[in-house]
């Protein structure tokens, strides 16, 4: 599991924010690279760059120091903040970012999410915030998506995301525990790695996120930040616990999660699988939508025979969940 440091950027200015709104931030200095460097030089596995003009604002004044933050450090930098656009994906993937992030965009037109992922494999991350009821917030969580969160997840992985980043909206990250029930949720949904981006109150916290294992694996990185420079505890420490749990002391000492039996646990990864295929067919559907009004009828009905090859495949898989059933029920009777 890999420690992410977040390194927040306005104005040109390392900041904190309090409760999660720009309104608030503190100003904690006036040169995020050598803040950057102070992270990797703690011992920082990954650094997690937030442009909050960009996110905020659409201002993109930042660009040029996030470039050179990338340039001047030795460990993996992955960027978020303002990313809505091909272009802009394509600017900071040009620029070195190891990864760029995309949160109300990807959730909000995932037909780009689906060309991005093809056209930059392992480079995009979605960040999703989640709400106490499982809702998505976007824009800020000013805004309620009416998507939940499997059905996202799911998207994002049949889109090819390269990782999830998780956070609870509203959540104060010095006051309020993280949800880990929410966590084992995305961790049993999909494969696809997934990071808790939502902060923690104190190294007990960050033990309860590691223990958490769900399908045979566990959190792929935790993304800390203010906890660590309101001075709760170092990245040393951190590091320590990331390696600390031994395996039988894992989700269970947690959360006692009931276990599935074989059979049920084998039409769950079923129904998924058809979840999947709808989501693809779903989105070649909507591709084949943007190049009707393109004019581009030849690419339409391509994706339309898209369409038809993801509902046939979720459809064979729908007759084997039947036939099942059907010969559990004869052998019942």
């Amino acid at each position: 599991m890999d420690l992410y440091a977040r390194v927040n950027i306005m104005d040109g200015r390392s900041v904190r924010l309090p409760h999660g709104n720009v309104a608030d931030a503190i100003v904690l200095d006036s040169d995020p690279l050598a803040r950057a460097q102070s992270w990797v030089e703690a011992g920082a596995d990954r650094i997690h760059l937030v442009d909050l003009d960009a996110a905020a604002f659409r201002e993109y004044g930042n660009r040029p120091l996030i470039d050179e933050i990338i340039n001047a450090l030795d460990v993996p930098v992955q960027v978020a903040g303002g990313i809505r656009s091909p272009l802009e994906a394509q600017r900071n993937i040009d620029a070195g970012a190891w990864r760029i992030v995309m949160g109300t965009a990807a959730i909000e037109d995932q037909n780009m999410v689906w060309d991005l992922c093809r056209d930059h494999p392992g480079k995009i991350v979605v960040s999703i915030d989640v709400r106490p009821d499982g809702e998505i917030a976007t824009r800020g969580w000013t805004m309620n998506s009416g998507r939940y969160l499997e059905e996202v997840l799911i998207e994002m992985s049949s889109a090819g995301a390269a990782a999830i980043v998780l956070a609870e909206a509203g959540r104060d990250a010095l006051e309020d525990g993280p949800d880990l029930r929410l966590h084992l949720e995305a961790l049993e949904a999909v494969d696809v790695p997934v990071i808790a981006g939502g902060g923690v109150r104190n190294l007990d916290d960050l033990r309860d996120l590691v223990r958490l294992q769900a399908m045979g694996r566990g959190l792929d990185g935790i993304i800390v930040g203010r906890e660590v420079t309101s001075g709760r505890f170092t990245v040393e420490e951190a590091k320590k616990v990331l390696i600390e749990i031994p395996a039988d002391q894992l989700t269970q000492e947690i959360i006692e999660t009931p276990k599935v039996p074989r059979s049920l646990a084998k039409s769950e990864a079923a129904f998924k699988k058809v979840a999947e295929e709808l989501e693809r067919a779903a989105a070649a559907a909507r591709e084949a939508v943007k190049r009707i009004k393109s004019s581009d009828v030849d690419a339409a009905m391509s994706r339309g025979l898209a369409i038809s090859g993801h509902l046939q495949k979720a459809d064979e898989v729908l007759s084997k969940i039947a036939k099942r059933h059907a010969f559990r029920d004869d052998q019942d009777d």
